[in-house]
């Protein structure tokens, strides 16, 4: 244990008793107790001196905003399940309407962090999606649990997945439009992807919008978009509200991509240290419990259920986080990537690779004009220090490297060693 999760309180206690004309031994022995003493003090109870010494949270109430999306789960289970008060604070979830409203919230303050679109921060500390502001990313909330969804009238004309969509597109010409919701979040990246790697150039041949993500069902069945990209339940309920199917998952993309995360502004992080250390570790045990079991997943899914978070039906969150899918036309299977929140501590680690990735693809699509630092840019946001701190106090394992290998859908791997060769490389990109 290094002295930063040492019960600083209890080492204060034992050092206040030297005094000068104290023999050598004495200091030794002395301060062989207390390690002693603090080497015997069962975990609960460091967790507890810790948060009331010099360590103690700098803000004891903690907002932190989110979208009615099943990957909201871990921040929602922090505080429902009271891993919060372990720490020595109490998070409130903040239900948000937007990606654009927690954007504005959190950048102006009102949020202290937020359940957020990996891009978006990003996004902002380009500035571009919205006003220029330094950013941080504490922690990846979850892995994989997004889905492509293509109506059913395009269904019924044989575009099922990306080779019979292109087809289709050549054939029956319209304008074709697909949704996202977020210029530069996951969501509208991982549609980019896709619909690229089949051929089609999603600012040239089809028509983007963006939706809220409560939003997309409702959309799709009054005919305002022929697709769409979101986290669940959004995806399962098209399927069981019978207006779409399932093309591909954001795992069959990337297996074990990096989703959302927790984010804040960065003098949040330079003012409130403990604060954030403590909400990370808050929703570390949080995610370990959600996929310790499928009891604990079920329960999880009765939770976020309920009106004051995603509001929709439990088995329209249940069946997927299970891993157990259908695509809306007969086919079913188990998928071993489903939606992680932990796995062993793999899925929260702040990569700089995975927030590189998400600026080689911002200027693959002209939403970066020229080249950034791209490994300074993802050093200065992703708060690596602070979570392995946190994931020592929690036991959380840590790999390795700072950096992660990964192959995506079209067969290109991406390791973060080149990220300007890697942007440039793909046969369709902006200009």
């Amino acid at each position: 244990m290094s002295d930063e999760f040492k019960p600083k309180q209890i080492i204060q206690t034992a050092s206040e008793d030297l005094r000068p004309d104290l023999s050598r031994r004495r200091v030794i022995q002395a301060a062989g107790a207390a390690v002693t003493t603090a080497a015997m003090i069962p975990q609960a109870l460091r967790n507890v001196a810790w948060a009331a010494g010099s360590d103690a949270p700098e803000k004891k109430e903690v907002r932190i905003g989110f979208i009615p999306l099943t990957d909201c789960a871990s921040v929602v289970m922090a505080a429902v399940n009271k891993f919060d008060e372990k720490y020595g604070i109490k998070i409130i979830p903040s239900k948000e309407s937007s990606w654009a409203s927690v954007r504005d919230k959190l950048t102006n303050g009102e949020l202290d962090m937020a359940h957020v679109l990996y891009g978006l921060i990003y996004g902002l500390q380009m500035g571009v999606s919205g006003p220029k502001k330094d950013m941080a990313v504490l922690m990846t909330l979850n892995n994989n649990g997004q889905a492509i969804t293509l109506s059913k009238k395009l269904a019924d004309k044989g575009a099922v997945d990306g080779p019979s969509l292109a087809k289709l597109m050549q054939t029956d010409k319209r304008e074709y439009t697909f949704a996202h919701t977020f210029p530069t979040g996951t969501h509208a990246m991982w549609l980019y992807y896709w619909l690229a790697t089949y051929g089609v150039d999603p600012f040239k041949d089809v028509k983007t919008i963006t939706v809220p993500p409560p939003q997309m069902v409702a959309n799709m069945r009054v005919g305002n978009m022929d697709g769409y990209c979101v986290g669940e339940p959004w995806g399962h309920r098209a399927i069981i509200d019978g207006i779409g199917i399932t093309a591909v998952t954001t795992q069959d993309i990337w297996k074990d991509h990096p989703e959302k995360v927790l984010g804040t502004r960065d003098e949040f992080v330079q003012q409130n240290p403990n604060t954030c250390r403590a909400v990370v570790s808050a929703i570390l045990e949080a995610g370990r419990w959600i996929d310790s079991g499928l009891m604990n997943k079920r329960q999880m899914a009765e939770v976020i259920s309920a009106p004051a978070y995603v509001n929709t039906s439990t088995d329209a969150i249940n069946e997927r986080i299970l891993g157990r899918y259908q695509n809306g036309l007969g086919k079913t299977w188990d998928d071993p990537n489903h939606m992680k929140f932990y796995n062993d501590g793999a899925v929260n680690f702040p990569y700089l690779s995975d927030g590189m990735w998400f600026l080689t693809q911002h200027k693959r699509w002209g939403l970066l004009k020229t080249d950034p630092d791209y490994l300074a840019v993802a050093k200065q946001i992703n708060k690596i220090d602070l979570y392995k701190q946190a994931a020592t106090a929690t036991k959380t394992p840590l790999p390795k490297s700072d950096m992660r290998t990964s192959k995506l859908i079209d067969g290109t791997v991406w390791d973060g060693k080149d990220p300007a060769k890697y942007a440039a490389s793909f046969k369709i990109r902006a200009a």
